[in-house]
């Protein structure tokens, strides 16, 4: 029946999608969903050994889901310094996208406080920020699209914010010049001040 090739076209769709994507986490989506659609084109079609390695799939897909959102015990923010080569060659591959949300950000000598951020033990972003007194203006937020639907910005402003407060900041402020940015910040826990957002630590 035509109606249940719909089916197996539209899991086979969904595989592909999720095979281009660069998000770890919408990848997975797309995985359970796509082996759901194969699980029930293998019910419909009576291919049993398609319903099983389905739910194999599914099963796998659930918990890798399920450590990509709550395993915050991988995760780090690690000091770098400002001058390293590592960091330069990481800005310098992301510089178009970091251009697209941030474009108003630019390497400067007063930029002192930088954090390479970590997941599982791959570098997964960037803060980049300048002190000034007790606040530290934040001067690049970024994210690689592989980390950017993990639980990696929540982290660093909420239960990770020691690696703020540990060198004596109580509070942070950006600016935003994107709707993307502002977006963003606004979700993290960052709110208007003036034509500033900021968050405070303490």
């Amino acid at each position: 029946m035509i109606w249940i090739e719909v089916v197996g076209f539209a899991a086979a769709a969904l595989a592909i999608l999720a095979l281009v994507t660069r998000s770890r986490v919408r990848l997975r989506v797309l995985w359970l969903a796509a082996s759901a659609l194969f699980g029930a084109y293998g019910v419909l079609t009576g291919s049993w050994p398609v319903v099983a390695a389905s739910v194999a799939v599914a099963v796998a897909g659930v918990l890798q889901l399920r450590r990509e959102l709550t395993a915050r015990d991988r995760l780090a923010a690690t000091p770098i310094e400002p001058q390293a080569p590592f960091l330069r060659d990481f800005l310098g591959a992301h510089a178009i996208e970091i251009q697209n949300s941030q474009p108003d950000y630019h390497p400067d000598a007063h930029d002192t406080f930088v954090r390479l951020l970590i997941r599982d033990g791959f570098p997964a972003g960037v803060i980049v920020g300048e002190p000034a007194g007790k606040e530290l203006l934040v001067k690049l937020d970024y994210v690689t699209p592989a980390f950017r639907d993990s639980q990696l910005a929540s982290w660093v402003f909420g239960p990770g914010r020691a690696t703020f407060t540990d060198q004596g900041f109580t509070r942070l402020v950006a600016a935003a010049h994107t709707s993307v940015h502002r977006n963003y910040l606004e979700m993290v826990g960052f709110r208007a001040e003036g034509n500033a957002y900021v968050l405070d630590l303490t």
